[in-house]
């Protein structure tokens, strides 16, 4: 089992930036990689960023270049999400999720965090 911990959410203007924190624990030794996902208001839950082992990285369209993921160096105790240049279209619930392989580049979530809520606005 793994429990995963967001916090880092709140209110900012359009263009600010806003830096997510996962903090996972318990059997996190397995963990091979990690992503952010995010749930717009009557939307449905979205992939925004992954993080493989070895530092590989990938992310949605519509975040690339603003959104950075990352993770403590040769751990995966904490894993962040640097949001640069925030967009009203950015509001959302932000959840982190452990995620395991089941193909080519293909993934599965195995965990979810409970989320936090990131609004921009002015």
């Amino acid at each position: 089992q793994v429990q995963l911990v967001e916090s880092g959410g709140g209110l900012v203007q359009p263009g600010g930036s806003l830096r997510l924190s996962c903090a996972a624990s318990g059997s996190i030794f397995n963990i091979n990689a990690m992503a952010w996902y995010r749930q717009p208001p009557g939307k449905a839950r979205e992939f925004v960023a992954r993080i493989r082992s070895g530092g590989i990285t990938n992310y949605a369209d519509s975040v690339q270049g603003r959104f950075t993921i990352s993770k403590t160096n040769n751990a995966w105790n904490t894993v962040y999400l640097q949001m640069n240049n925030l967009k009203p279209e950015d509001t959302a619930v932000y959840y982190c999720s452990v995620q395991r392989p089941v193909g080519v580049l293909v993934w599965s979530t195995a965990y979810w965090g409970q989320g936090t809520q990131v609004t921009v606005s002015s």
